[in-house]
């Protein structure tokens, strides 16, 4: 398929610059993710891409060769909007079908490519149907169909999934995802929904404020996130993050004070983590468990039931802040935690991170192995 490079890539509406120097590598095959809250600049990212925005500055390379002045149509690529855009009064046939006879492709070309595509999609049964007869997930699928059958360099997906119900996001998730394997193609997708990103993707770039915050495999994200702004946003539920002080470091690792007294080591490089030193402690979910000897106690103010796996809201006991921390801890589905009650957590110190009064993370003695 093709590969995909930004250098120093900026764009700006007169004076307010919403692209701000990204710099990115997409690898041949890749299927790269664009994840960030609302306003963030991923759409933006993905229109400049796909030749819909000017660039401002720095240079656009795919396969190698810059393309900055290349129109739209002469990139190789195919966009899906999250808009489906069919035709109404043409069959799903015809729908795939058109941008190829406006290319001139004879009857037979569009017949063997709208077959291939019809395949792999599963759209055989509703070749003949036309856009109001069809599902949601079918009507993107012939959206997606329609850009099969271009066979173009990269695919580009802007928020495909967002008109969906919950349970169609998710098949069609896993059908993205084969999607992806069966073509071998180099794949870009944008979309505020964290989940989305990490069950897709081969690299995640998280984007705010028209920055890349962080790039990485979606478990190389989760485990070891850059800041704070990627640690509270990769991840479903979000990761606890409590401010704590320094008491010391050595080569164990940072130990720090909890709220109640408590104490934690965090098994991070103590060199940037002089005593005294406010710093942000970040827990994730499934790393709070309850136990008689844990370091952290508090009343229980919220459950959720979620089947094979309970959430309690805890708020921690903390004189030292008037209106407490909640932490949120991620237990068996079946745990007897009632609303109200007080219940100590303990801590898994290899689950655990901090970060410096910058908001960056103090490096893991350790890589996480599945992140590796």
């Amino acid at each position: 398929m093709a590969t995909l490079r930004l250098r120093a890539l900026r764009k700006s509406y007169g004076t307010a610059e919403i692209i701000k120097g990204v710099d990115l590598d997409i690898a041949d095959r890749e299927f790269a993710v664009f994840v960030g809250p609302s306003g963030c600049g991923k759409s933006t990212l993905l229109r400049m891409i796909a030749g819909l925005e000017e660039i401002t500055d720095g240079d656009l390379f795919i396969d190698g060769a810059r393309v900055n002045e290349v129109g739209p149509a002469d990139r190789g690529l195919a966009m899906v909007f999250q808009s489906y855009a069919l035709y109404p009064h043409m069959s799903v046939r015809d729908n795939m079908a058109f941008a190829l006879k406006l290319a001139g492709a004879s009857k037979a070309e569009r017949a063997a490519k709208v077959a291939e595509a019809s395949r792999i999609l599963q759209l055989d049964a509703y070749l003949d149907r036309k856009p109001k007869d069809l599902s949601g997930g079918q009507r993107q699928r012939v959206a997606i169909g329609r850009a099969i059958v271009r066979h173009p360099k990269i695919f580009l997906f802007d928020e495909p999934l967002s008109n969906l119900d919950a349970a169609l996001r998710g098949q069609m998730r896993i059908e993205l995802a084969r999607l992806h394997r069966d073509l071998a193609a180099t794949m870009i997708y944008v979309t505020h929904d964290q989940v989305e990103a990490m069950t897709m993707a081969d690299k995640i770039v998280v984007l705010q404020a028209g920055r890349i915050e962080q790039v990485g495999s979606p478990l190389e994200l989760y485990h070891h996130p850059a800041n704070l702004f990627v640690a509270g946003f990769i991840g479903s539920p979000r990761m606890n993050l409590l401010p704590v002080r320094v008491v010391s470091g050595d080569p164990a690792g940072v130990r720090v004070g909890l709220p109640g007294g408590g104490e934690v080591v965090v098994p991070v490089d103590s060199t940037r983590a002089a005593p005294g030193t406010g710093v942000t402690l970040g827990i994730r979910p499934e790393a709070l468990k309850p136990g008689a000897e844990g370091a952290l106690a508090g009343a229980v103010r919220h459950v959720e039931r979620l089947g094979g796996l309970t959430l309690a809201h805890v708020a921690v006991t903390d004189s030292a802040v008037a209106d407490g921390a909640t932490v949120v801890a991620q237990i068996e589905g079946s745990a007897p935690v009632r609303v109200g009650e007080t219940i100590r957590l303990t801590i898994d110190p290899g689950a655990t991170h901090l970060f410096d009064g910058e908001g960056r993370a103090l490096p893991h003695q350790s890589r996480h192995p599945l992140a590796a």
